[in-house]
């Protein structure tokens, strides 16, 4: 099957109890319509976010996660339904890129190496087995580095975003927690853009009842400005074509850029897992071909400037919740994004999105990126007192955390997440050679008694 000529499942209209619409089956076509239409407002908040914090086009993200979806079924041939996201994980990578003076063009460059590398993982893992993800990248390890990935960003909430207006942000962080923890069902599902839009809507009040706020703007010196400035939406046109830029390439902006590749490794097993356990079909044979569809979908992306790409949480809660795994839904839903992609007008709204509601969003964010990689020790049961995992795990913590660097040349260093990865995962497996038969034995990844890592994080890493 090549993902075409789904199966009308049924009468195409309901679903008896315990039944599910498979990858190669479909209901009828406007009610698949409407469920691919629910995939993307699902992970709109989380997706959309992403790309305004690393400082690419946000109308060019959209429209590449529709191509980008299209690509990955088609490589799939239509057995893993996904929808593929801008990442988050790059967030810190961005951040860490500008401060060494590189561009939106150097982002996309180093990420576009990231896509290459995940593609050659993929086909690794493809060509080994599974188990070689375990092999090389145990889940002590990966834990670590999509831990150390999150709280690496704590220093862009705490000096960028939150300053702008900390009680918009305040408010916003204490609604998006309320949506996550209270709402039931899809609204729990689209919380972050839920919270997104109360942001937007409490930006808009302050501004009239309390006129301009003197603060940083943008990360600058305080000035005077309005919370909310919709005067790019006004400009905007309805339909138009996004701004591509071509990658540029830095060595030390790769550097920063490739620890992430183990997140992405992590966040496809994943998936993978999940999807598999809820259809039934066990789905550890195409571990390696999703891997292999993620790295060209990021390739694709970011080789006309959009950000890379990823398999998101919340789609895997709407499939969970509807019980229809059909990939005919995902098609649809990367016709919408690709419509969504050209429409300028959406991106200007996106792309006005107040700091102080930005910092409310990325406090649970950032925060929740890296307590996944807690969730993968937890779920792959971890111990924390052998010594072989708490030394190089601490060090390396402590590394990228603080953002601590390495002075190589007078023209090179290493630092925070890219110094952080090397010392968890060059030290882990250098003090196991050395380590006695007690402290290395540890439960495999991918058996049926260890769910693996876990994905119910919103905004798939």
């Amino acid at each position: 099957m090549a993902g075409f000529g789904w199966k009308l499942h049924g009468d195409g209209k309901s679903l008896a109890p315990g039944e599910v619409v498979r990858p190669d089956e479909r209901l009828t076509w406007g009610r698949t319509a409407g469920l691919g239409a629910q995939h993307v407002v699902s992970m709109i908040g989380a997706c959309f976010v992403a790309p305004i914090l690393m400082g690419l086009d946000a109308n060019l993200a959209v429209m590449a996660s529709g191509v980008a979806t299209i690509l990955f079924l088609l490589i799939t041939r239509g057995r893993i339904p996904s929808y593929l996201g801008s990442s988050l994980s790059f967030i810190g990578v961005a951040a860490v890129i500008k401060t060494q003076g590189g561009d939106a063009a150097t982002l996309t460059g180093a990420l576009l190496v990231v896509g290459a590398v995940l593609f050659l993982c993929g086909a690794v893992v493809r060509a080994l087995g599974a188990r070689v993800i375990h092999a090389v990248l145990p889940p002590v390890v990966t834990g670590a580095v999509v831990m150390l990935i999150g709280f690496n960003l704590a220093p862009v909430t705490a000096g960028t975003y939150w300053p702008q207006d900390q009680w918009t942000a305040l408010l916003t962080m204490l609604f998006t927690g309320f949506a996550l923890v209270v709402l039931r069902g899809f609204w729990s599902r689209i919380a972050i853009f839920l919270g997104l839009a109360f942001g937007y809507l409490i930006s808009w009040v302050f501004d009239r009842v309390f006129g301009k706020i003197h603060s940083p703007a943008g990360g600058t010196e305080s000035v005077d400005h309005w919370r909310l400035d919709l005067s790019g939406v006004a400009k905007a046109d309805w339909i138009g074509f996004p701004t591509f830029h071509a990658p540029s390439f830095s060595l030390s902006a790769v550097l920063v850029a490739l620890p992430v590749v183990i997140a992405l490794i992590a966040e496809n097993a994943g998936h993978v897992k999940a999807v598999g356990e809820m259809t039934g079909d066990p789905l550890d044979d195409k571990l390696g071909t999703a891997i292999m569809a993620d790295g060209a979908a990021t390739v694709m992306a970011t080789s006309v400037g959009g950000p890379a790409t990823t398999t998101y949480a919340e789609n895997i809660g709407v499939m969970a919740a509807t019980r229809v795994y059909s990939t005919a839904a995902y098609w649809c839903a990367a016709g919408f994004a690709i419509l969504f992609g050209l429409c300028p007008k959406f991106g200007a709204v996106v792309a006005a999105i107040p700091g102080g509601v930005l910092g409310g969003i990325t406090v649970i964010l950032y925060g929740m990126i890296g307590l996944l990689g807690a969730q993968i020790w937890v779920r792959s049961r971890v111990d924390l007192s052998n010594p072989l995992h708490l030394v190089p795990v601490a060090a390396g913590l402590i590394i990228g955390i603080g953002n601590v660097s390495l002075t190589l040349t007078d023209n090179f260093e290493l630092s925070g997440i890219a110094l952080g990865t090397l010392i968890v995962v060059i030290g882990y497996h250098a003090l196991r050679i050395m380590a006695p038969a007690h402290m290395t034995d540890e439960p495999p990844l991918l058996e049926p008694d260890n769910p693996g890592y876990d994905r119910g994080l919103p905004g798939g890493s």
